[in-house]
This record gives C-alpha cells, structure tokens and sequence, in this order.
C-alpha cells in the first residue's frame, strides 16, 4: 500500500516530506515483528503511526492495546502491564490479567515510554529480549508474543544521561526509529488542517464553516504553534464556536493565540550548569578589575610619557610602573608578563628639544592602585576572617606575594 492510500484510509491531512517519510517507513517495518520507537513533539499526532502498523501487519486480526505510560501511577504501571496474582499486595481480591497477556499475538503501544519507572524498565527489556514475565506477586515465568511500538516527546538521550532511562532498553526500543515533524515545519500542511477542523466542527456544531481571509491564513501560517496539530485543532474549535461572525480576520485570529510564544528560537542541548557559570563569573570580574588597574597603570605612563623629555626617564618610569603591578598582573595573566629590559618605547625617537602640547587634563580614578590594592586584601581578609592562605587563593596570588603586601601596607 502507498503513502497517498495510507493517509486517505487513516485520514490523514498533509504533503509534508518529514510526515509522508514517516508513514512510507511505517509501511515498510509492519510486516516484520521489529521494535519501533516513534519520537516527536506532543500534539504531533504519534499515535497514528502504530495504528498503521499494527493494520499492516500480520498481527492485524488480534489485539492491539495502547496504554499512556505517564497516565499510570508508578505504584500500579507493573500490576497495568504484567498482572498480578491475588493477595499480592493491598486491594488486589483477585488475579489480573495485564496489558502483555491480554495482547499475546498482538500489538501493544505504550505511549510515553519515558515515563516508565526504572524498575518497570527492567521487566520491559526482559520481554523484549525473552519474551518473558512475571507477574506481580508471582514466581511463575510467563511467555507472550507481543509486538512492542513505543513513543516518547522525551529526549531519551539526555534521559541516559540523567540515569532515568535505561540505555540497554532505549537500544532495544528503537531498533526502527521513526520521527514525526513538529507542525510549524509543515507550513503547506497548516491551512489544509484547520480547513478540515473547521469542517468537522461545522457539522458537529450543525453550524456554517468558519474561514479565513487572506491576513488570517499569513498569521497561521507563521505562528509556531508550540502544541501543534492539537492546538491548531482546539483554537478552530473555540473560534466555531465563539465567534459568530464566519470570516475570520488577523484581529480575531489573533486573540486565540498566545503571544508569549518565541519564535524560531533555537532549543538548548543541555541544561546550564549554574555552578560552571557562577565559576566563570567570578574569573570574569577578576580580570575585569586587573584590567581596570592595568588601565589606570597605563594612564599614569602615559602622562608621564609626555611630560618627560628623555628617554631614559621613560625607562624609569616604566619600570616603576612594571614593579608596582608585576605581583598581580603575573598571578592573573600567565605568559602575558610584561618583558624586563624591553620598554615599549624603544622605537620611539624623542628630541629633547622638540615641541610638546600640552593635552587636556586626564580625569583621575578615584582610587590609586596602591588604595585598590589594600582595599582588596582588607576584604578577602574579612571574608576568611583572616585566614591568609584562603585570602591569598581568592585574591589569585600566592601566599608569599600575600604576606609581602600586608606587611608592606601595614596590614598585619
């Protein structure tokens, strides 16, 4: 059976390359016994891809049981899928049969799979790879042939990562992967769904079709519609029902849309790690306030460049300025030294007799470097409650370089 029967047997609406993909893969694993994993978005419409399945399968005559694994409450989901044997636990008067026993021969969905608990997990991957179970309260293994075609929204990946999904069952699970699009890239697919809602809710309502004029339908065709098809299918109903007037404009679009939704926003990977940023941060202010003293460093040269007159007075003044930043300045920017017996301004010619304008007055920092400097030991001191060897690794120097300042402004 082609894709175009497929979807007019399923009704299925939309020309989309990602959907008639999905389908035609569909088509071709149902005649094998193959494990499917279905992945998309909710509201992307995943439970029709199993019923396709299952329909084309040899398994078409016997059950098929679709079961929302995020539905049940961990306490029961073992009891739901395997049974339970009579007085296994509080309430059970009476053996059960579960969903695996009453589907054998068939096929069973379990939407949501990410939901399962681990130890469900557990008894799933043994029936995948055996056939087998036990039920609860039981001792007494149990066979079943079932065909197993799951569907997550999750990211199963990260999931692994997170240890909330066991990655044995995940590779077992997704021997057929099989993707479903998000609708906001089936932009052809869009109208064509809400002109068939609107239909349906016409007759089910026994009221005129709502339409929409040209603004409306470049509105519906931009938005991204984070809930997809269901929330494409759940506005056409409010507005049939609502509005009374049966042409729809922009304006009255536009009310039953969100507008706190973001559009072609990239989705992040991975989550932050807040104890990895908090880290950089402070590395960050740190080098902006070496940098800070750097500059007023170099606001100090340069005043005295141009009021010197020879050159070997620049040399002095660079290198008094080299020694009073050369503790901090080394601990922060390793292999960013500032090179002894190579002024910078070496290569500058200066004549003793020539001209030099006076520039405008610097503004000066309120603080010297000499004041930064105390200023930020008196604190790390505080913060450690002088504790120098925890101040010295929060100021970035060593605990020598340490001792030598507060001894130096009297400090200690």
């Amino acid at each position: 059976m082609n894709v175009q029967s497929i979807k007019q047997r399923f009704g299925i609406i939309g020309n989309a390359h990602g959907l008639n993909r999905a389908i035609d893969i569909a088509a071709q694993v149902a005649p094998t016994d193959l494990s499917v994993l279905i992945t998309g978005e909710s509201g992307t419409g995943k439970e029709i891809i199993p019923q396709i399945i299952h329909s084309l399968s040899s398994r078409k005559h016997n059950h098929y049981i679709a079961v929302n694994c995020g539905a049940i409450p961990e306490g029961t989901i073992d009891s739901e899928l395997f049974g339970h044997e009579k007085g296994s636990f509080t309430g059970a008067y009476e053996s059960r049969k579960g969903y695996f026993e009453e589907a054998n021969g068939g096929t069973i969905f379990l939407d949501e799979v990410g939901e399962l608990p681990l130890s469900t997990q557990v008894r799933l991957l043994r029936v995948l790879e055996a056939g087998e179970y036990i039920r609860v309260g039981s001792s007494k293994v149990q066979k079943t042939d079932v065909r197993v075609i799951a569907a997550t929204n999750m990211n199963i990946p990260k999931s692994i990562n997170d240890n909330k999904f066991r990655e044995d069952l995940y590779y077992r699970l997704n021997t057929v992967p099989i993707t479903v699009p998000p609708l906001r890239t089936r932009r052809e697919d869009i109208f064509l769904l809400f002109r068939k809602f609107a239909q349906d809710f016409s007759e089910k309502y026994r009221m005129p079709a709502i339409r929409l004029n040209e603004s409306a339908q470049n509105i519906l065709s931009n938005y991204p519609w984070p809930g997809n098809i269901r929330q494409l299918k759940n506005i056409t109903e409010q507005i049939s029902i609502i509005e009374q007037q049966r042409e729809i404009d922009a304006e009255i679009l536009s009310r039953y849309l969100p507008e706190n939704v973001s559009k072609n926003l990239p989705a992040l990977f991975s989550g932050i790690n807040r104890d990895e940023f908090s880290s950089e941060r402070e590395i960050l202010y740190k080098i902006l306030f070496d940098m800070r003293n750097e500059v007023n460093d170099l606001k100090n040269i340069v005043k005295q460049v141009i009021n010197s007159s020879s050159k070997s007075e620049i040399r002095k003044d660079i290198s008094m300025s080299e020694n009073i930043n050369n503790d901090f300045s080394q601990e922060y920017f390793t292999g960013q030294n500032i090179q002894e017996n190579k002024p910078y301004f070496d290569n500058l010619n200066y004549n003793n007799n020539s001209k030099i304008e006076e520039p405008e007055e610097f503004s000066e920092e309120s603080l010297s470097l000499e004041n930064i400097e105390t200023e930020m030991i008196k604190k790390a001191l505080e913060k450690h409650k002088g504790k120098r060897k925890y101040a010295a690794r929060e100021l970035g120097i060593s605990e020598r370089t340490l001792y030598r300042k507060i001894k130096e402004h009297n400090l200690g």
